[in-house]
């Protein structure tokens, strides 16, 4: 007996995708506007001699909050049963929690005040996204995953560059930059959470029989793929009963996805650490690689450096935009995830080799081009990809928080290999140049995936 994977056959809307690309649009924003900008602002305003130390030590907590959170809301959202559904309380209470973390750090004056408001923010964020990550396994059809992921990687690819516009353009300093994440992260996450339905019941880990036919990997029609590679006939999610309630020491060992059970899902969690680790190092410390390296306010007098960053946001999000959609697009039309995936990997490289090589705003501009048109292939078709290879239907927001970790371990890594790398002889261009070994080494283990083409 294997278990039967639940696979939807019931195409979604354009209307929800949208709401569902805005609503990540929103999180990532909040998150990456406070990463790029206003942090890194405000730390350097607090304390200007040891800023990069002290925003190390504010992105590492914040990380670790995200590390415990990703699996830990992921697990309960799976067993939340409320007439509203299991993932929209998730998505609308940590999208409530975010907005209110958010206007306390506008006030804060101290480090201390930082590191906890961004804490807070980040379990938030963590609660938000895990849940409205899941939904995507548990109403998309295979055949659809590309499309979707593509949509919500182009949110959360343009919500940097709007967040930026907003924190350095429309508005100054650290205070209304925070207040307006907060306003923003309500009006684009909210709208999924309350306008949108979920299927009654959720799939479990009891199953009937199983019908063998053998797949390669996927499913799509009226066929469910098994955790075996093998096919069923497709059953909808009322028809299985919902998980077992929430327990503490089960949580606990269902952290660990057995490798030499699971290998497709370890080799991916490893490739997006990697390839993730790249852009944690490309962007945490672009801001003072602006300003002390390539002297950018030097080069344009009267602008300042978060101006320059945004600039440098908006190359990456207009050259995201295309490769995006058409890697999410060919991937559905060939049923093909790992080609895009590899593509991705290697562009997303070359940026690193770019400013290993040259230290100047014509190659950061360069750099941002390929970073954005890299990242782009790999966000859109990985995510798609990962949704096949989830260990049981049963806990599809806890694995997919297990995947997450992939991307807090970077960005707690990332700082950490970057800042001695940074102050080191080698400087930046080292910094760089081991970026761009991540993401190749990522990219190749693309192809030790076995379960989708």
């Amino acid at each position: 007996m294997d278990e039967v994977r639940v696979t939807p056959v019931e195409r979604v809307t354009t209307g929800w995708m949208t709401l569902l690309a805005l609503a990540q649009m929103g999180v990532i924003m909040a998150m990456t506007v406070g990463n790029q900008i206003l942090l890194p602002s405000h730390v350097a305003h607090i304390d200007p001699v040891h800023k990069e130390a002290s925003l190390a030590t504010v992105f590492a907590v914040g990380a670790v909050c995200t590390i415990i959170a990703n699996p830990l809301f992921g697990a309960m959202s799976d067993r939340t049963r409320s007439r509203f559904g299991r993932r929209r309380p998730w998505i609308v209470g940590g999208a409530l929690v975010c907005a209110a973390s958010l206007a306390f750090l506008a006030w804060q004056e101290s480090l201390a005040g930082l590191v906890a408001g961004w804490a807070v923010a980040q379990l938030a964020f963590t609660a938000a996204l895990a849940a409205a990550i899941a939904t995507v396994p548990d109403q998309v059809p295979v055949r659809q995953r590309g499309k979707v992921s593509a949509l919500a990687g182009v949110g959360q690819l343009t919500g940097p560059l709007l967040g930026g516009v907003v924190a350095t353009v429309l508005l100054t300093g650290a205070k209304a930059g925070f207040l307006s994440m907060a306003a923003l992260i309500l009006l684009l996450v909210l709208p999924f959470g309350l306008f949108t339905r979920e299927p009654a019941d959720m799939p479990s880990a009891a199953t009937a029989a199983v019908t063998v036919g053998t797949t390669s990997g996927t499913t799509s029609g009226t066929t469910a793929g098994t955790a075996s590679g093998t096919s069923v006939p497709a059953v909808t999610a009322a028809a299985t009963a919902g998980a077992p309630p929430f327990d503490v020491r089960s949580f606990l060992r269902g952290l660990w996805v057995s490798p030499r059970r699971h290998p497709d899902f370890a080799w991916s969690w490893l490739s997006r650490l990697l390839i993730t680790l790249t852009l944690a190092m490309a962007i945490g410390y672009l801001q003072y690689y602006l300003r002390d390296a390539v002297h950018y306010e030097r080069l344009f007098p009267g602008s300042t450096v978060e101006q320059g960053v945004v600039v440098l946001v908006a190359v990456f999000t207009l050259s995201s935009v295309a490769p995006t959609l058409l890697a999410g697009w060919l991937s559905d039309r060939y049923g093909s995830r790992r080609p895009a995936v590899f593509v991705g990997g290697l562009t997303m490289a070359a940026s690193g080799l770019v400013l290993t090589i040259l230290t100047s705003w014509t190659a950061a501009i360069a750099a941002s081009v390929l970073l954005g048109a890299g990242y782009g292939m790999f966000a859109a078709v990985d995510q798609a990809m990962v949704t096949q290879l989830l260990p049981a239907d049963v806990d599809r927001a806890k694995d997919l928080g297990i995947v997450s970790l992939a991307n807090s371990a970077s960005n707690t890594l990332g700082p950490v290999i970057a800042a001695p790398l940074v102050t080191s002889a080698g400087g930046y261009p080292l910094m760089y140049g081991v970026a761009a070994g991540f993401a190749t080494l990522g990219a190749c283990l693309i192809w030790r995936i076995r379960g989708v083409r």
